[in-house]
């Protein structure tokens, strides 16, 4: 499971965060964790966008969630590189299913990251997943949302938990 935080919400987006967490369905639990938050600046200069209006966004949000944005140092190239390292310590690139909150966002800007960079993607499109459509279908299935909201970290960590959850109600249903 992934989540980024961004600067905008269109597929360029500058990414500000990278969290993910490894979601095993067989032993219902969580697994390795990685977590950058990645310089602005750096983002920036890869090519990746800023919008105003997500700007605006972010400076509504709570003190600890901005600090997504103002406490990072990290570059995108060497976040981007940590993290396909990442996905290869913990299985296979071309059988790693790559879980995201919505089908046209996380797994995405992420995409769309890796290729500004020149990098190899880190999971194939076909193992795209859309976490968003499976919560959607299970309303009331309630997640345990621990942690600061628009932490990336956090948040990975908190729609794993739900999708476990949901996995663990409905087994035998292929996720």
């Amino acid at each position: 499971m992934i989540d980024l935080e961004t600067m905008s919400t269109e597929p360029n987006a500058a990414i500000v965060a990278i969290g993910a967490v490894i979601v095993d369905f067989e032993s219902n639990s969580l697994g390795e964790e990685f977590y950058r938050r990645i310089s602005l600046k750096s983002s920036v200069l890869s090519g990746g966008v800023i919008d105003p209006d997500t700007v605006v966004w972010w400076l509504k949000q709570g003190r600890l969630a901005r600090r997504e944005i103002y406490s990072a140092s990290a570059t995108i190239e060497k976040s981007c590189a940590s993290f396909l390292k990442f996905v290869e310590r913990n299985g296979d690139v071309n059988t790693a299913k790559v879980w995201g909150d919505g089908a046209s966002f996380d797994n995405v800007i992420l995409s769309a990251t890796f290729q500004r960079l020149r990098l190899s993607e880190p999971w194939k499109y076909w193992n795209d997943r859309c976490y968003r459509t499976v919560k959607n279908m299970y309303p009331d299935i309630k997640s345990n949302n621990e942690g600061t909201e628009h932490n990336a970290l956090d948040d990975a960590k908190a729609q794993a938990n739900k999708l476990l959850g949901i996995y663990q109600e409905n087994k035998g249903v292929a996720l």
